[in-house]
């Protein structure tokens, strides 16, 4: 398992609903999160470790050892949106490139954990940003989507740099081509939704 880079097809994939949680769904959250720690990320979406299922996780503290911490969100739903606020945020596909997005203060959001139990959270500050984020990502929505012209402007020369580097690793035999990765999303989804 491995967090994909932008413009990596499965970041714009619309993930379908999970309708069976078992070991195997357990054992990729589990390898999500050690990923995550490993880049020092607070949040990581499926679609970030090229997977179709509608789940993301978050640790706030980014912290392994704080178990309590840490949240499995499996589809994952907002039902209420309060307030807008802009701040700074970053992206484990999107290496080093920081920008202002504007998001809801406060959501509630309901998602399935690993025990199959509906959850309902009412989150604000860095949980709904995060949350939201994540969301996001499973509806093939990227932070950069979400920029003023003038914030766009202003990363546009990064996201040129992050364009080279994915072309480059697929003129390499690195990455396949887009076809290939649609099908092989489209195996996992009917296997599983």
């Amino acid at each position: 398992m491995r967090i994909v880079k932008f413009p990596h097809p499965t970041l714009r994939h619309k993930s379908k609903p999970l309708l069976r949680v078992d070991g195997e769904i357990a054992d990729i959250v589990h390898g999500m999160f050690d990923l995550m720690y490993e880049n020092n990320g607070i949040g990581l979406a499926a679609n970030q470790v090229d997977l179709p299922y509608r789940l993301f996780i978050l640790n706030l503290h980014s912290d392994p050892e704080e178990k309590e911490a840490e949240f499995v969100f499996i589809n994952p739903e907002i039902s209420e949106r309060k307030g807008m606020v802009e701040r700074e945020e970053g992206c484990l596909s999107f290496p080093e490139l920081y920008a202002p997005v504007r998001r809801p203060e406060k959501v509630v959001m309901t998602a399935y954990n690993l025990a199959g139990q509906e959850i309902r959270y009412q989150m604000d500050g860095l949980f709904a940003r995060a949350a939201q984020h994540e969301l996001d990502h499973l509806d093939g929505v990227l932070f950069v989507d979400r920029l003023t012209p003038t914030a766009r402007l202003e990363v546009k020369s990064a996201l040129g740099d992050f364009e080279r580097a994915f072309y480059g690793d697929r003129d390499r035999g690195l990455i396949p081509a887009d076809a290939s990765v649609a099908a092989r999303l489209a195996e996992l989804e009917r296997l599983r939704t």
